[in-house]
């Protein structure tokens, strides 16, 4: 009778423990549902803190590159206020300069019409002729000399401008940029604050399944 105890012990201890041991074997071969969603949590988290960096060094580099291109229009703005003083002294130059071009231009056709009048006269060799050929020559040299005064105001003017437009466009696309990255951020922020929230419910999903698994109750 001793015998057929102890034996029976034997066999329902030998079972108790090979029960543990499969359900122990089953936990680390075979990861359940919760612990999978677990891990691939952690490895979210983990990916999300990494854009979330580098959204934030991106971001910080476009406010540099917006700090940068503000300085630089400041300086343009004022490159195109001393120039549009310059523009607008350079209009009445230029104003005159047309005047002066214009009374150049008639003295030439004058000088034209008297060397004409003169060669005719006098003949070709005559001193009126060279006195006349020689006042043309001179309204010619000025006329042109403020010809290219009008162009060089004009092209001073259409640079300042051009500078003053492309500095514009860089901060318009610096300042996009800084809000894009702005917005990858925020969208960041809350793909971090989902994942934690899902880690911690898969969590307490796992501890809930360990407290009813059959090992749990065994015990």
């Amino acid at each position: 009778m001793h015998g057929k105890k102890l034996f029976a012990r034997s066999v329902f201890g030998l079972a108790l423990g090979s029960a543990l041991a499969l359900g122990s074997y089953a936990q680390t071969a075979d990861p359940t549902p919760q612990q999978q969603d677990i891990h691939q949590d952690k490895k979210d988290i983990r990916q999300d803190q990494r854009d979330l960096h580098q959204d934030r060094v991106d971001r910080n580099r476009d406010q540099r590159d917006i700090n940068h291109d503000k300085a630089d229009l400041v300086k343009d703005r004022a490159d195109r206020n001393a120039d549009q003083r310059d523009i607008n002294h350079d209009r009445r130059d230029l104003n005159k300069d047309r005047a002066d071009r214009n009374a150049d231009q008639r003295d030439i056709n004058r000088d034209k019409a008297q060397l004409a009048k003169d060669d005719a006269k006098y003949g070709d060799n005559s001193a009126q002729a060279n006195a006349d050929r020689k006042d043309l020559h001179q309204d010619r040299v000025d006329r042109n000399k403020d010809q290219r005064d009008i162009n060089h105001d004009r092209a001073d003017r259409n640079a300042d401008q051009r500078d003053i437009n492309h500095d514009r466009r860089d901060l318009n696309k610096d300042r996009a940029d800084r809000n894009r990255d702005q917005r990858d951020i925020n969208k960041d922020k809350k793909d971090l604050h989902k994942d934690r929230k899902d880690l911690r419910q898969d969590r307490k999903a796992a501890a809930a399944g360990k407290r009813h698994s059959p090992a749990a109750l065994g015990k």
